[in-house]
């Protein structure tokens, strides 16, 4: 990387104006609107009007400016500007005479843009080409407009127009069509990190990536922001990026913080998610913020979670795999859409600090259970009242209580009455099970539709198939199509739903051989298939449905017929 604009160790130019690229090859981050211009200028195929679009700080008046450098570079019109001549010294100082730059919105008005136009009818004075650069573009006038269509559709030979916007969707369609458009990309944060550092080793500053990934996300695209952020953590910071700096500079969360809050909502502690909270709150974090950071954090964990081949490596990547093995997808995406209720919310909860407690406490309420299938606090709630019963019989049963599922009242004799055989007392289903060994015969497809299992685990569940079962041991086959969910995880959480329902002692061994053609995936298509094709020869055999199609030349649309009690 060279030094636009001096001695790199100037402290006269902010980092944004100092290391603006000058060249095609320094622009970062816009190679398909790079190999579009250049490719144009090569091959001498040049558009009177181009429209440059995208949010701030992307590289529009930048490109403008290359563009310019490009069109009027004295070894002629070229995609790879000399940068030595004096055309190219003088773009890149701003004194250049045939480059005008208009700021649509400081002159919106129709006086502003006759005046300009009035001047294009003459040839250029030193360059090869006039170039108006108008910014902000949709900021003109309507009568503005209309007195720019004329010139702006047969404009003489020796004029080019290059207008920028941040707001394409206010320019006339009559304006639009005259121009080549590009459209500008937001800069990727691990493209704005890896820019920052190297802008940071030209200037001999001393940074951490960790700090590099924070400026880069709070510049949301930006470069000329990034720039920007890192000159205030640079004073900031005395003359160094830290992580803890920036982190106080921008008032974002530590991720240490938000992942000891997803710990504590894994293990159900309300205690410990309320002191995390009231940490929070001591250290001055903003909880607006906290619950962005939040919910960003748990995009990444449900990125991690449905497509870990492509998530990003980062810092902190073995406590994201902690917490995506705490958490199934069911859970990550209910917590990120009560984030988002809660920041919404914020304004009108009595203040932040209660509004943010109660988003938390929101998720500790409505997570769900081991299975995915409902709410902890849904499922205590629907629990039967306990019958009245006497001291002894209450204390004898009270150990038992957290574990056992809903019950229906008993009559009280049979609970107060301990000297009666075990198998008066009805037990929960679960605890029985428990203590016996599993069925003789074991009708898989109905197994797993009792087991309480969610997502990947789930998914597991449904696409193996029972190869073997004989007292404690059973053996279960994956197809090779589908051996990639046999991920250690998805594998504990299934062994540990039918250790809940066959008991501890059960052995599963898990393994992969041919497809699997009784999987209860399979079972459930071929179910579905079977009522679909039902469902289809009902409707053609049907006598009204028949003369509709004879008299009128219908034809039936399979594709419309569901089966009933089915939803699309």
């Amino acid at each position: 990387m060279t030094d636009l604009f001096g001695d790199s160790a100037s402290p006269a130019l902010a980092l944004a104006r100092k290391w603006r690229p000058r060249a095609f090859a320094d622009l970062k981050g816009q190679e398909h609107v790079v190999q579009a211009l250049s490719n144009a200028l090569t091959q001498g195929r040049l558009h009177h009007a181009y429209l440059l679009t995208g949010t701030r700080g992307v590289g529009k008046t930048t490109l403008a400016r290359i563009l310019a450098k490009c069109l009027n570079c004295e070894t002629g019109v070229t995609s790879t500007p000399c940068g030595t001549c004096s055309a190219c010294v003088q773009i890149d100082a701003g004194r250049f005479v045939d480059l005008l730059e208009l700021d649509a919105a400081s002159n919106t008005g129709v006086e502003n843009m006759r005046e300009v136009l009035d001047n294009a009818q003459y040839a250029p004075t030193v360059g090869r080409y006039k170039v108006y650069i108008i910014d902000e573009v949709h900021m003109l006038s309507k009568p503005a407009f209309n007195s720019m269509l004329k010139t702006l559709e047969e404009p003489p030979a020796h004029v080019k127009f290059i207008l920028a916007t941040t707001d394409p969707q206010k320019i006339p369609v009559t304006v639009l069509s005259r121009c080549l458009q590009f459209n500008l990309k937001p800069m990727p944060p691990a493209l704005v990190a890896q820019h920052l550092g190297e802008v940071l080793e030209q200037e001999h500053v001393a940074c951490e990536p960790a700090a590099l990934n924070l400026l880069a996300r709070a510049a949301a695209g930006s470069m000329r922001d990034a720039l920007s952020l890192t000159d205030q953590a640079i004073a900031f910071g005395g003359g160094a990026v830290e992580a803890a700096a920036v982190e106080a500079m921008l008032g974002t969360v530590r991720r240490d913080y938000l992942f000891d809050l997803l710990d504590a909502l894994a293990a159900q502690n309300g205690d410990a998610l309320l002191v995390q909270a009231r940490q929070m709150a001591e250290s001055g974090i903003a909880f607006d913020a906290a619950l962005q950071d939040l919910g960003n954090l748990l995009t990444q964990l449900a990125l991690l979670l449905h497509a870990p081949g492509v998530t990003e490596a980062s810092t902190d990547s073995e406590r994201m795999q902690a917490a995506a093995a705490q958490l199934d997808v069911e859970t990550v995406q209910l917590y990120y859409q009560i984030a988002l209720n809660g920041r919404r919310d914020l304004p009108y909860a009595p203040d932040e600090f209660s509004g943010f407690c109660m988003t938390l406490l929101r998720m500790l309420a409505f997570a769900p259970d081991a299975g995915g299938n409902m709410p902890r606090a849904l499922a205590t709630n629907r629990a039967a009242p306990a019958p009245r019963v006497s001291p002894v019989a209450h204390a004898e049963s009270a150990p038992a209580a957290p574990s056992e599922p809903p019950r229906s009242p008993e009559p009280p004799v049979m609970e107060a009455a301990p000297a009666q055989p075990v198998a008066a007392t009805p037990e929960p289903a679960i605890l029985v099970a428990r203590e016996f060994s599993p069925p003789a015969a074991w009708d898989w497809l109905a197994v797993v539709a009792e087991l309480r299992l969610g997502g990947m685990a789930k998914m597991l569940a449904d696409h193996c198939e029972l190869v073997s079962q004989a007292g404690d041991g059973v053996t279960l086959r994956v197809g090779e199509a589908d051996k990639h969910l046999l991920d250690r995880t998805y594998q504990d959480k299934l062994v540990a739903a039918l250790h809940d329902k066959y008991g501890a002692s059960l052995k599963v061994m898990f393994e992969i051989g041919a497809a699997a053609e009784q999987t209860p995936q399979q079972v459930r298509t071929r179910i579905k298939e079977a009522r679909q094709a039902e469902a289809v020869a009902a409707i053609e055999s049907d006598p009204f449905v028949r003369e509709l199609v004879d008299q009128l030349g219908g034809q039936i649309d399979a594709s419309t017929i569901q089966p009933l009690g089915e939803s699309t």
